[in-house]
């Protein structure tokens, strides 16, 4: 998490810097897609103020209302996260866009515009290169697009997404100021703006369906299934493992829930030594893996119903 906290910190200083000078360019030079871009910072900056929070927040300790422990604030704040780029980021902007086109605007100067869109890709793009070292860390020989969807901490993807679409969108400004004042054609500047707010949804609808993935409960890989199912039936009083359901509670926790059908000639304490060594294993294997909840069950025949299950 420490590697995600970096990317947040940078993002972070950078938007609320260009943020500033955005708004202050957009006015003088009276440009709808640099206050388009102005607003993006904002949001960018609320976004990282959020995954801060989310991220505090999941550290929190298990109660009595919360026995699981608050893992998945971080995976909520993080689809609020998508919401806000969907909604102020890109929605703001496409209607800028609109607007801007129907009834464009007489450009003021541009010179202010250049130099806080060289700054701010200065900024964005150093915040990027961040970003994407601390998530190249994390890839583990994946590509990036698998290791994104296969991710389970938003909170390193989704700065990575962000300052990528901050900086493809500082780019598409520059390009429409650029157009708009050669070609004597101010609506242009309207059309960046509609560009980046259309950028901004396609990103926050990816970013949605990943955030949305995890807080419904998305388990453990297939790999991983099979090596525990390897583990529990490699035990010598296991039959067979009837079920097997998992869902991560954080990035660093998993619960898993397991049906076992233990052999028929084993008493209740024998099962409990099994449902011990079973818990231990896979618990000294898969170190997120917190809670190991284990119910026994049978094939036919009885289970002594003395038997408990294990967390």
């Amino acid at each position: 998490m420490t590697g995600s906290k970096k990317s947040i910190y940078a993002a972070l200083f950078a938007n609320l810097i260009i943020a500033i000078t955005k708004f202050l360019a957009g006015g003088i030079s009276n440009s709808s897609s640099m206050i388009a871009e102005g607003i993006h910072s904002v949001v960018d900056t609320v976004n990282q103020l959020l995954l801060l929070m989310g991220i505090t927040l999941s550290k929190k300790k298990p109660d009595r209302y919360h026995p699981l422990g608050y893992g998945k604030e971080l995976y909520f704040w993080s689809f609020v996260v998508s919401i806000l780029i969907f909604g102020l980021g890109g929605g703001v902007s496409v209607y800028q866009g609109i607007i801007h086109i129907i009834h464009p605007e007489e450009l003021g100067d541009p010179t202010w515009s250049y130099a806080v869109l060289a700054v701010s890709i200065l900024f964005e793009g150093a915040s990027l290169v961040v970003a994407a070292i601390e998530f190249n860390k994390l890839r583990d020989g994946l590509s990036w697009w698998d290791a994104i969807i296969k991710s389970k901490d938003p909170s390193t993807f989704l700065v990575l997404f962000e300052d990528t679409a901050a900086v493809a969108g500082l780019f598409i400004v520059l390009i429409g100021l650029y157009l708009g004042h050669a070609l004597d054609a101010p609506y242009l500047d309207g059309v960046a703006s509609l560009l980046v707010g259309i950028l901004l949804i396609a990103v926050s609808l990816i970013l949605a369906r990943e955030s949305r993935s995890l807080l419904m409960g998305e388990g453990i890989k297939l790999s991983t299934k099979k090596r525990i199912r390897q583990i529990v039936e490699g035990d010598a009083g296991v039959l067979k493992l009837m079920h097997l359901m998992s869902s991560y509670q954080s990035p660093e926790e998993i619960l898993l829930m397991i049906i076992v059908a233990f052999k028929h000639d084993q008493n209740t304490l024998e099962i409990n030594d099994s449902i011990d060594r079973i818990r231990g294993q896979i618990k000294a294997e898969y170190a997120r893996i917190r809670f190991v909840i284990i119910q026994p069950d049978v094939i036919e025949g009885r289970i002594d119903p003395n038997v408990q299950a294990y967390i």
